[in-house]
């Protein structure tokens, strides 16, 4: 029996672009004790198994997903008002993906992989950034 893949959908609150949030998770606050990037967030995700089979967390920028991270695994964090928290432990790696628009939402989401924006080709990846609106405007009619 295969596990079905879930992927999560996260606001990446306060970030200007993919390369605000590739600065923020280099450095050293936003790492672990083995240097791997990670979210920290009040709820523990239940579908763990579906998530840690291939699962991804897709983020939001500036009311577009504009790039995905495959999540590793799943720790538990406590912080100083000793409440226990899941911290998503990240791949380094943001693949970016064909804008898709959000509208707000606050936590994280669920994302079903038939919903989920496909990868960029490795070709597009460095393309000059568009801003997202006209980015979206063309992936909803093919053009990207």
């Amino acid at each position: 029996m295969t596990t079905e893949i879930v992927h999560l959908m996260k606001l990446s609150a306060g970030t200007e672009s993919v390369e605000t949030l590739t600065r923020w998770q280099a450095s050293a606050r936003a790492k672990g004790p083995d240097g791997l990037p990670r979210h920290v967030t009040r709820m523990w995700p239940k579908k763990e198994a579906q998530i840690l089979a291939g699962g991804s967390i897709y983020w939001v920028i500036k009311g577009f997903i504009q790039c995905r991270q495959k999540i590793l695994r799943l720790d538990e964090a406590t912080r100083e008002d000793g409440i226990r928290r899941c911290a998503l432990v990240l791949d380094p790696e943001l693949v970016r993906v064909a804008p898709a628009p959000r509208r707000p939402f606050q936590g994280w989401r669920y994302l079903d992989p038939a919903d989920a924006p496909g990868d960029l080709s490795p070709a597009r990846a460095d393309d000059d950034d568009l801003p997202p609106e006209l980015a979206g405007a063309l992936a909803e009619i093919g053009v990207l």
